[in-house]
């Protein structure tokens, strides 16, 4: 392809943007030795880097920035109070403190934010190319990441995702020489990053990072490569980092001969020679130019000083931690016997065929229709482009989700096993679930994760996982006992804008039946179900543990005992009033789940009853839960791994307190 190099009106522009992104950090840099500023990630003599970048996209297409990449912000033309804002941890910042630095995002902009875990955001871009298919645009999505970074799991799955579905995304890598004080040679064994994308099967280049002029050039490329359907590209922009990782950590381990012969390659002194050579510019008038610039960002920046400080008021903050939900649906159609499994394939195609914007993802989720066929006949139904295979990427698949939820679609992600959401663990906790605390951004992505032993899988295939992710503010934790709470709390959690993790029960796919609405309606979420009467004693439980309490239940009516069971079906947020409502007038308790004893999720309910029912006790607060061991294979020994057969003699002796 020909190359693109900038205009004159281009390469003045950019100029005066390299120039207002060192103007900015000179006064940070100011700020940070006065006590004004906590940490600042300087990106002085990689401006280029930035802003040929930026410069080479359309307003319309996306960016990821990371630390030093002020320059997507000037090049964008922000606002300038918020940015400041922002950065000075003022309000009017884009986070209102939430949040420093560049961690936010501005959807207007098509900017968005990084987190702190590097590497995280390249599967993000893959999320906005899928959008881009998916909208018939031919818009790109362009992720910063750095030398040290590449190393990462997430780049390198992001990397292979983009080029199997032939996605619209730049991978640029700024590569400055040292991750922190690690420098390149301890980093990788090869030649060049640039040399990766060969594996990939995207083109490769490296370039000059210090000249904005190839940068530019480099990024138009492969921008007009991906509008053509020709799929990602990998950019090295070889550059250098004059400050420390951050201020604090400064730079004694850089042999001086390096800070010497990059000073020499500054991208500014570099941009200013050449408009020279050029006459496209005088030497006296891009000193006027500097002179102004320095001062006006000064005087913006210290303007942005005199707004107050964020403060904390009681209580507070929880209402920023979720995006408000929908109201539930009730259903007037008629009922039909299903198995559980049907009820959640039933869910996903009343979903798909109601919102063109629902988008599945997954290992062997399409022709196979998923390892328990939940997805079954769906990719006839609405084509690969809705229904999509995934390689064997948890992490760049949930990220991916992420990206397109940003976007406006509603994508939900099937981990084959609810073991393997391990490897998405940093995009869930970190990615999805403080997307919308921090700068407001609804996050709609669902996590079907099929759980739970009883069947003998063994270790890697039957835990319980929910405990990993109640602690988690941000996310919601949804596990239904019923196939009619099955289809209607996935619809329910298709239509909230908040990322769910929903927890289907191995052993009731095809071991439960029930009544299960025709067509489309939605459960309250955080709302339990009682699901029997009693007056003795409450069980609290979700998932399996609600029909082990029922058949408990009916035992115990023989010996004219009325337990209580109350099914949880939402874990985050879970309905207190309902749990001590019925504690209160029974005056026990016994708190039931699968999963282990030790760190389950049952403590939180225990203590939680134990603090707010304590006057209306008449016995203390139990817990029944697994052994504390890893999932056991043979049927014997997972039978006494579980709970359930412990069950009518942890009531009785309740019972008998």
């Amino acid at each position: 392809m020909s190359e693109s190099p900038p205009s004159s009106k281009v390469r003045i522009a950019n100029h005066r943007a390299m120039l207002e992104a060192r103007a900015i950090e000179e006064r940070m840099l100011l700020l940070l030795r006065q006590g004004l500023l906590s940490k600042w990630f300087s990106g002085i003599g990689q401006e280029a880097v930035s802003v040929g970048a930026t410069a080479a996209l359309r307003d319309d297409d996306y960016i990821l920035p990371m630390h030093r990449n002020l320059g997507v912000f000037v090049t964008r033309g922000v606002e300038y109070d918020k940015l400041f804002r922002q950065l000075l941890g003022r309000v009017g910042g884009y986070t209102e403190g939430r949040d420093r630095s560049f961690h936010f995002g501005h959807l207007p902009d098509r900017i968005v934010g990084m987190i702190s875990h590097l590497g995280a955001m390249s599967p993000v871009a893959c999320g906005l190319g899928v959008a881009a298919q998916l909208d018939g645009d031919d818009r790109v999505a362009l992720t910063f990441t750095g030398d040290g970074a590449t190393s990462e799991g997430d780049v390198h799955e992001a990397m292979n995702l983009a080029s199997v579905w032939r996605l619209p995304v730049i991978f640029l890598i700024e590569n400055n020489q040292y991750g922190l004080s690690t420098p390149v040679s301890q980093q990788y064994a090869c030649e060049s990053l640039a040399d990766r994308a060969a594996g990939y099967g995207m083109p490769g280049a490296q370039v000059d990072g210090n000249d904005v002029n190839a940068v530019y050039d480099a990024v138009s490329r492969a921008a007009a490569r991906a509008r053509a359907g020709d799929g990602p590209s990998l950019i090295e922009c070889l550059t250098f980092r004059m400050r420390g990782h951050e201020e604090a950590s400064g730079t004694a381990y850089v042999p001086q001969s390096l800070m010497d012969k990059w000073a020499d390659l500054d991208p500014i002194a570099r941009s200013e020679r050449g408009l020279i050579a050029d006459s496209l510019t005088t030497s006296d008038a891009l000193v006027d130019l500097r002179d102004r610039l320095f001062i006006e960002m000064r005087d913006r920046v210290d303007r942005a000083l005199e707004a107050p400080h964020p403060r904390a008021v009681s209580g507070g903050e929880t209402h920023q931690v979720y995006a408000p939900s929908i109201s539930p649906v009730q259903s007037s159609e008629p009922v039909q016997e299903m198995r559980y499994v049907d009820a959640i394939r039933d869910a996903i195609g009343v979903q798909m065929e109601r919102d063109s914007r629902t988008v599945l993802m997954g290992q062997d989720i399409a022709e196979y229709g998923g390892v328990f066929k939940a997805t079954e006949g769906l990719l006839e139904m609405y084509g690969p482009g809705r229904v999509r295979n995934t390689p064997i990427i948890e992490s760049a698949v949930i990220g991916a989700g992420l990206g397109l939820a940003l976007d406006g679609y509603r994508p939900m992600v099937e981990m084959q096993f609810a073991d393997f959401i391990t490897c998405g663990f940093n995009q869930i906790v970190n990615n999805l679930a403080k997307t919308h605390y921090r700068w407001s951004e609804p996050v709609p992505v669902v996590i079907r994760a099929p759980h739970g032993g009883g069947v003998g899988a063994g270790p890697f295939h039957s835990q319980s996982v929910e405990a990993w992710f109640t602690r988690v503010p941000g996310l919601k934790v949804i596990a239904p006992a019923t196939p009619e709470d099955a289809k209607g709390l996935l619809l329910a959690a298709f239509a909230d804008p908040n990322p769910i993790i929903f927890l289907e029960h191995k052993k009731l796919y095809r071991s439960l039946a029930g009544p299960v609405p025709e067509g489309y309606y939605a459960h309250p979420i955080g709302r339990a179900r009682r699901a029997r009467e009693g007056t003795d004693l409450t069980i609290i439980t979700y998932g399996i543990g609600v029909h082990w309490a029922m058949d408990a239940a009916t035992t115990l009516a023989e010996e004219r005992r009325e337990i209580e069971v109350i099914d949880l079906r939402t874990l985050l947020p879970w309905d207190r009033e309902a749990v001590f409502d019925s504690v209160r007038k029974t005056g026990r308790a016994l708190v039931l789940h699968e999963d282990t004893l030790t760190g389950g999720f049952g403590g939180e309910l225990a203590a939680s009853i134990g603090t707010h029912c304590f006057e209306w006790l008449d016995a203390p607060v139990e817990r029944l839960g697994a052994l504390d061991t890893p999932v056991p294979f043979a049927p014997a020994l997972e039978a006494e791994f579980l709970p359930k057969a412990k069950l009518v003699d942890a009531i009785r002796s309740i019972l008998a307190y």
